[in-house]
């Protein structure tokens, strides 16, 4: 992780004429236990300009990999994974809209634990 975060603030900052740390705090990594967590993770990653209301600049700065769920388009991630638990990607759309209200209602970590872990 420090290679890629170095490499990438370096590009970053090279692009954009800046300096400075591109991130703030320590890396955190945290272990998947369960599918419905790996679910809703997957709900957070595509979502993530929307769970913290990025909006303006900011936001085209954000890359997720919602549309590729829908275009087919191929990318970083295995989309199957995740895909193959929904019938329709719209039900998949669903199950984010309704993770989405979690996420912005700030659920604690333990709280979403308990949640995904019953």
């Amino acid at each position: 992780m420090h290679r890629i975060s170095g490499g990438h603030s370096w590009y970053f900052n090279n692009k954009y004429k800046r300096k400075g740390a591109l991130f703030q705090g320590v890396f955190k990594a945290k272990h998947i236990l369960g599918n419905d967590y790996l679910l809703h993770l997957s709900a957070y990653v595509n979502l993530n300009d929307q769970v913290h209301k990025l909006g303006g600049p900011a936001a085209k700065l954000v890359r997720s990999s919602w549309p590729e769920y829908f275009t087919g388009e191929k990318g970083l991630c295995n989309k199957g994974i995740i895909k193959k638990q929904f019938k329709t990607q719209q039900e998949y759309e669903k199950f984010c809209e309704t993770s989405l209200l979690l996420m912005v209602e700030k659920k604690t970590d333990a709280e979403l634990d308990a949640i995904y872990h019953e």
